[in-house]
């Protein structure tokens, strides 16, 4: 409550002609009805998730957003059925990876390198983890190399990997490893969308509690799980959900991913597809920075 009020106070004494809301639905939804009432010109750039639950809230972003701008190419035609004319900018990400790799074009592909992406919090960490590594043993040669959480200490790692000894572990280098790793299990998130970018073939990995996941279940009204297929509205990349989750089908899909050509190369073709799918019109940041300012000056 201390920040709403804060941010409250903040816009009040600015007095700004426009308002400019960044993802965050949860703090930002309840900023935009107090700029609303307050008459301010409320930009809201990146759209809460409302096509995967709680659709009734494009009521509320009717009336309080003046201009919204996404990201994801589904939302787009999402908004148009409740009416609602939306700005479909391209995904930053793009961006952001493909500047990664020019300024890192000497780092190369290892054949032998599998990157592991169990997440960023300790619970999903906890879960997923210990089936990643379990099957890590089927793959004699290769070296499995856990993608490190910056909020999580190295100490919480480590009784996860004693008893592997082809596994390493990096921190701060995600984007290097998956420059370098021939394969990726992922936990899902963002980084499916950054593997995918990075032309990583993955799977994806999940698994919650089994309360919350029953919860979710009903709640949540989707094909997929991840990013990369719910936009390509396909399968692209093999999701192991809940009791999928195992070792032996881990190990069954990883084989797939890393020895039959074919499949790969379906897997680079639907990623390229992606690609273009998240980079329409350009550069996203300079779209959404032309977009705000048409709607300040106008």
């Amino acid at each position: 409550m201390g920040n709403i009020k804060f941010c409250k106070r903040d816009i009040e004494n600015d007095k700004p002609d426009s308002v400019i809301l960044i993802n965050y639905s949860a703090f930002n939804l309840r900023i935009a009805r107090f700029t609303h009432q307050k008459k301010y010109k409320t930009i809201f750039y990146i759209s809460p998730q409302v096509w995967a639950w709680k659709e009734s809230r494009v009521k509320i972003i009717k009336k309080y957003i003046k201009k919204m701008i996404v990201i994801l190419p589904f939302e787009k035609q999402f908004f148009k059925k409740w009416n609602y004319e939306v700005e479909y900018v391209g995904h930053p990400l793009v961006e952001v990876v493909e500047n990664y790799k020019k300024e890192h074009d000497t780092i190369r592909q290892e054949p032998n390198i599998i990157a592991l992406l169990p997440g960023s919090r300790r619970q999903e960490i906890q879960t997923k983890l210990p089936v990643m590594l379990e099957a890590s043993q089927n793959f004699p040669g290769y070296t499995f190399v856990v993608a490190k959480a910056p909020s999580v200490e190295d100490d919480f790692y480590m009784p996860f990997l004693v008893p592997y000894s082809n596994v390493k572990v990096v921190s701060d280098g995600t984007y290097s490893l998956l420059m370098q790793a021939r394969a990726a299990l992922v936990t899902s998130g963002t980084a499916t969308l950054e593997t995918a970018l990075f032309g990583v073939p993955e799977i994806v990995c999940y698994k919650a509690g089994t309360i919350s996941y029953q919860i979710a279940k009903r709640l949540v009204k989707l094909k997929y799980i991840c990013l990369v297929n719910l936009i390509m509205d396909k399968e692209v990349v093999k999701e192991l959900i809940q009791n999928e989750l195992t070792s032996e089908n881990i190990t069954k899909e990883l084989k797939g991913i890393l020895f039959d050509t074919l499949k790969r190369e379906r897997i680079e073709t639907d990623y390229r597809a992606l690609r273009n799918l998240l980079s329409e019109g350009g550069d996203a940041s300079a779209n959404t920075a032309r977009i705000i300012y048409d709607s300040v000056k106008g």
